[in-house]
């Protein structure tokens, strides 16, 4: 009995406004005290970082264990990607900040600001959105990659002679070609090929097309699909628990009403 009561308290605790709020202003503290790290501090300045580092960690364990007792046991808590993803995250950060392993303990606590994705719902919906978009996002990439290798050895034999430091090897042309996909002085590239071969600028324009429009366009495509598909879901959830009270609410009325007939007929009986 106890027991539920306190579990019933902490699921009120963890789902409140209030102190998810908190949370995501410790969080930015805490991204804050990072980036303090990286600047020559007095020592007072750095003594005090280090006791609120220390703080912030024991708060985020504290709230771990609060969302831990508020689930429904062991296995309901690890369910759940997100709690995984958080229990990481601060079980990394317990890694002690003293003599040879302050480097790594800081850069383990760097990745606390990644909680901020976590606890707020827009930003866990644009990564579910990225995760799940990635098996459709990986059949464009291996077809732009075959469009990369394929342009990659005619841009190695026709341009070789020219300039080998860009076009010496198919390794070396894939480096020069995601270049000119990216825009980075790919005119110039052009402008030397078509030094010699005049009609080279149909190689670059062709590529550009692929890359740059079509198969960039064809990732964003995919990206949003899912996006909308995840915002429906999103909406469907809040709907359907936003009709949970009047379900309940009818469910009893009935109960209440079918109780009110069987005392009448156990009257007339």
């Amino acid at each position: 009995m106890m027991l539920s009561q306190l579990q019933e308290l902490f699921q009120r605790i963890d789902k409140s406004k209030i102190f998810q709020s908190f949370v995501i202003a410790v969080i930015v503290i805490s991204a804050l005290t990072v980036g303090a790290h990286t600047y020559s501090l007095h020592p007072t300045a750095e003594l005090a970082l280090h006791w609120m580092d220390l703080g912030i960690t024991v708060f985020f364990l504290v709230e771990l264990v609060i969302r831990f007792i508020a689930s429904r046991g062991f296995k309901d808590f690890f369910s759940k990607g997100w709690n995984i993803f958080d229990f990481i995250i601060v079980v990394g950060s317990l890694y002690p900040a003293a003599g040879s392993t302050l480097f790594i303990a800081r850069l383990l606590r760097i990745f606390r600001v990644l909680r901020l994705v976590s606890m707020i719902p827009e930003l866990r919906l644009l990564v579910n959105s990225l995760l799940k978009a990635i098996p459709q996002m990986g059949y464009i990439a291996l077809l732009m990659f075959v469009i990369f290798y394929i342009y990659a050895a005619m841009g190695s034999m026709l341009f070789a002679d020219i300039n080998p430091v860009l076009w010496g090897d198919v390794s070396i042309s894939m480096l020069t070609l995601f270049r000119i996909a990216t825009f980075e002085d790919w005119t110039d590239v052009m402008y030397e090929t078509m030094a010699v071969y005049e009609l080279s600028w149909i190689f670059y324009l062709t590529f550009i097309f692929l890359t740059a429009f079509v198969f960039l366009n064809m990732m964003v495509g995919a990206i949003l699909e899912v996006m909308s598909e995840e915002h429906r879901n999103a909406r469907e959830e809040q709907t359907s628990d936003a009709d949970m009270p009047a379900t309940k609410g009818q469910i009893a009325q009935l109960q209440a009403e079918m109780a009110e007939l069987k005392q009448l007929l156990k009257e007339k009986q």
